[in-house]
C-alpha cells in the first residue's frame, strides 16, 4: 500500500511525534515538500505532507494560523510537519489548537531528523509500491492470460474480477451480455446495456466511467472503426496501480481474442467458401469431410439459406429485372433472377463449374463461423467475441456505401445471435451479397427477421431508428442505419428449411424470394411467403404495368371511338373461361355479339385467343390495370 502518514509516524529512523489530528493518518501520503513560503498553496497539487519551520510565519497569531491551516486544507495538503529546534523549541500552541480546530495532522519533526530524511522515506515507500503494483500487475497478467488459454473468456473475466475484488462483464458488439463473474453480477451487467450502447457508437478507444451501486469502468473493444465487444469492471473504489494494470491486460487479451491474425482468418474463409460451394454442387459428403467440426451440428439439421443484398447491387439488379416483361415479372415466383458475376463462385452454377474446373475463385473471397471450435467460439471457451465481428467482416465484404453498411451490421447481428444461443453459423460473403447457412428456427434466423423489420419499421417512419425497438437486433439496425434510412437499401430472402442435399434448392429459393423482395421494396421475404400467397401483388411493378398498358392501349382506343366495348367483353369473357353464354349474360348481350367482339379482338391485337399464354397474358394485363384504378 502507498505510504500514510501512520507509516511515517511509525518509521524508527524519523521520530515523529503527533500533535495533532491523530484519527487522520490513515491518509495516502503523496510527497513530502519543505517549504517556507507565507502561501504554499498555489504550488500544491494535493496528497502533500508539508514540511516547515516557520521561518516566515507568525505562528504565535492565531489568526494568521487560523487563515494559514484553512488554505492547505482547502488545497489538500494532508499532513504539517513542524521542525522544532530551528526557529522554534515547541510547536506554538496557537498553530496545535487551529490545527486540531480544521483536522489537519501536525507531526513534530525533532531536530535530527532533516527534512530530506522524510523526503526520502516517502519516496522510496512509493517507489516499493510502484515495484508491487508493477510485481502484482505482471503475475495478473499472467493469471490473465493463462485463464484466456484455458478457460476462455468467462475463465478471464473470473480471474479479473477476484484481482480488482469486483465484478467483470462481456459485451458483444449489439450490447447484449456474452459472459459475466461473478454470477451474482449478471444482473448489474444487464441494467449497463444502454450504457454500452451508447459507448459503441464512439470511436475506439473509449471508455466511460458509470456510478450506481458500484463504480463502473466501461472499455471498447476492438482496433476497427466500430467496437466489437465491450468490457464492464465493477469495482467499490476507484482502481489502484496493480488493478488498473489487471484491467489493461485483460482489454489486450480480450481484444486479441476478437481479432484474428490474416493468415488464419484467410485460411478459415476459404474452408467457409469451400464448404458452400460443394453443399451447392451436391457434393454433400465432401462438404462434411471438410467441415469437420467446425460448424457443430449445421450440417446434419434442417438449416435456412439467407440471401443478403448490398444497395448497389440490388440497384442494378432492379434495373435489370425492370427491362423484364409482365410475364416473367407475374411469374417471378417461378424463376430464378441471373446472378452477378461477382455471385457466380457461390451460385449452384458456379459450383458445378468450380467442381468441373477443379478450382476457381473462393467464394466472396471469404467466410465466417461460429459454433463449436469456430473463430468467435460459443458460450463456452474462446467465445470471447462470438458476435463481434462486424468490422472484419465488413473490409470483406463492403467497400464503405450505405449498403454494406447494413450487411456487416447484419453479419453483427446474425453472428451475436448465433453465439449467445450456442449455435453455429456459416457465413460466406459473395461480392455484394452475402450468404448465411443457420439452424432452422434457431436465434440467428429470428435475428435476422427482427433486424429487417427494425430497419423496415425505421425507413417507413423515415426517423431515426433508436426508437424502433429495445432488442439487440433493433439496436443493432439503429446503429447501422444511423439518420439517413431514405438512402439505405438492404434486401434479404430467406429459403424454407432445408438439408445438406437440397442446398441447392435451397439457393434457389432464398433467389425467388430475394427477387420478390426487392421488387416489393421489402427489406425481407420469406420463401414460404411465395408458396402460400398470392402473385397479384407482383403486378403492381411498373415495368408491369407498362406492358400492360402497351398491351390493352389497341384496344382501348378502339373503344374509345365508341365502336364497342372490347376492353369489357374481354374480361367477361376471360373471367367466365371463354364460356360464352355465361359471359354474354354478364355484360347483357347475345353471344353473338359477344363473338364479333372476341374476334375483333384478335384483329385489333393481331393474337389468337385460342392461345393460353395469350388469354394469361390478357388477364395478368387486365389485372394490372384493376390494380392501378385504370
Amino acid at each position: 500500500m502507498p505510504p500514510t502518514l501512520a507509516s511515517l509516524v511509525h518509521h524508527s529512523a524519523l521520530k515523529l511525534t503527533v500533535r495533532a489530528g491523530e484519527d487522520r493518518l490513515d491518509v495516502p501520503v503523496r510527497w513530502a515538500h519543505a517549504s517556507e513560503l507565507a502561501d504554499p498553496v498555489p504550488y500544491m497539487e494535493g496528497g502533500e505532507l508539508l514540511l516547515i519551520t516557520a521561518l516566515k510565519l507568525d505562528v504565535e497569531d492565531p489568526e494568521a494560523m487560523r487563515r494559514y491551516v484553512r488554505r492547505l486544507v482547502g488545497a489538500g495538503v494532508v499532513g504539517l510537519g513542524f521542525a522544532v529546534g530551528v526557529h522554534y523549541e515547541d510547536i506554538p500552541e496557537a498553530l496545535v489548537d487551529v490545527a486540531e480546530e480544521e483536522g489537519l495532522p501536525l507531526l513534530e519533526v525533532p531536530r535530527r531528523t532533516p527534512f530530506l530524511a522524510i523526503s526520502k522515506a516517502v519516496s522510496a515507500a512509493i517507489a516499493a509500491e510502484q515495484y508491487r503494483a508493477v510485481t502484482a500487475g505482471f503475475a495478473a497478467q499472467r493469471e490473465l492470460t493463462r485463464q484466456a488459454l484455458t478457460a476462455g473468456p468467462e475463465g478471464l473475466l473470473g480471474a479479473l474480477a477476484g484481482q480488482v475484488d469486483g465484478w467483470a462483464a462481456l459485451y458483444d458488439a449489439s450490447g447484449a451480455v456474452v459472459a459475466v463473474a461473478p454470477e451474482w453480477a449478471e444482473r448489474r451487467a444487464g441494467r449497463l446495456v444502454a450504457d454500452v450502447e451508447r459507448l459503441r457508437d464512439r470511436p475506439t478507444p473509449a471508455s466511460a466511467v458509470v456510478g450506481g451501486e458500484d463504480r463502473v469502468e466501461l472499455h471498447s473493444l476492438g482496433t476497427g472503426r466500430r467496437a466489437r465487444a465491450a468490457l464492464a469492471v465493477g469495482t467499490a473504489a476507484a482502481l489502484g496501480t496493480a488493478e488498473r494494470y489487471a484491467v489493461h491486460s485483460a482489454i489486450a487479451l480480450l481484444t486479441l481474442t476478437t481479432e484474428r491474425s490474416r493468415p488464419l482468418y484467410a485460411a478459415e474463409q476459404r474452408i467457409g467458401a469451400a464448404v458452400l460451394r460443394m453443399l451447392l454442387a451436391g457434393e454433400c459428403d465432401h462438404a462434411r469431410a471438410v467441415a469437420g467440426d467446425l460448424y457443430g451440428g449445421l450440417l446434419d439439421a434442417p438449416f435456412r439459406l439467407i440471401l443478403a443484398e448490398a444497395a448497389s447491387a440490388s440497384a442494378a439488379r432492379a434495373r435489370m429485372e425492370g427491362a423484364v416483361g409482365a410475364v416473367s415479372a407475374a411469374a417471378a415466383v417461378e424463376e430464378v433472377p441471373e446472378a452477378g458475376a461477382e455471385a457466380v463462385p457461390v451460385s449452384p452454377a458456379g459450383a458445378a463449374a468450380t467442381r468441373a474446373s477443379g478450382g476457381g475463385r473462393g467464394a466472396g473471397e471469404g467466410a465466417r463461423r461460429s459454433g463449436r471450435g469456430g473463430v468467435q467460439g460459443t458460450a463456452g471457451p474462446g467465445a470471447a467475441a462470438a458476435g463481434v465481428a462486424a468490422d472484419v467482416v465488413r473490409a470483406a465484404v463492403v467497400g464503405g456505401d450505405s449498403g454494406g453498411e447494413l450487411l456487416g451490421q447484419l453479419v453483427e447481428v446474425v453472428e451475436g445471435a448465433a453465439a449467445r444461443a450456442g449455435e453455429p453459423v456459416l457465413v460466406v460473403p459473395d461480392g455484394e451479397r452475402l450468404v448465411v447457412l443457420a439452424v432452422d428456427g434457431g436465434a440467428a434466423v429470428a435475428a435476422c427477421g427482427e433486424f429487417a423489420v427494425a430497419l423496415e419499421t425505421a425507413r417507413a417512419a423515415g426517423r431515426d431508428p433508436d426508437s424502433v425497438g429495445a432488442s439487440s437486433a433493433g439496436a443493432s439496425a439503429s446503429a447501422a442505419v444511423g439518420g439517413s434510412v431514405e438512402d439505405e437499401e438492404l434486401v434479404v430472402g430467406l429459403s424454407a428449411p432445408a438439408g445438406p442435399i437440397a442446398a441447392a434448392a435451397a439457393y434457389k429459393q432464398a433467389e425467388q424470394a430475394l427477387s420478390v423482395a426487392r421488387r416489393r421494396g421489402r427489406c425481407l421475404v420469406e420463401h414460404e411467403e411465395l408458396a402460400a400467397g398470392s402473385v397479384l401483388p407482383l403486378l403492381g411493378d411498373d415495368a408491369v404495368r407498362a406492358f400492360a398498358d402497351s398491351l390493352l392501349r389497341p384496344l382501348r382506343e378502339h373503344d374509345a371511338t365508341g365502336r364497342g366495348d372490347l376492353v369489357a367483353s374481354l374480361r367477361a369473357w376471360l373471367s367466365r373461361h371463354g364460356q360464352w353464354d355465361a359471359a354474354a349474360a354478364d355484360l347483357g348481350v347475345h353471344r353473338h355479339t359477344l363473338r364479333y367482339r372476341m374476334r375483333r379482338v384478335e384483329e385489333i391485337l393481331g393474337r389468337s385467343l385460342d392461345d393460353p399464354d395469350v388469354r394469361m397474358e390478357l388477364w395478368l394485363a387486365l389485372k394490372a390495370t384493376a390494380a392501378a384504378g385504370e
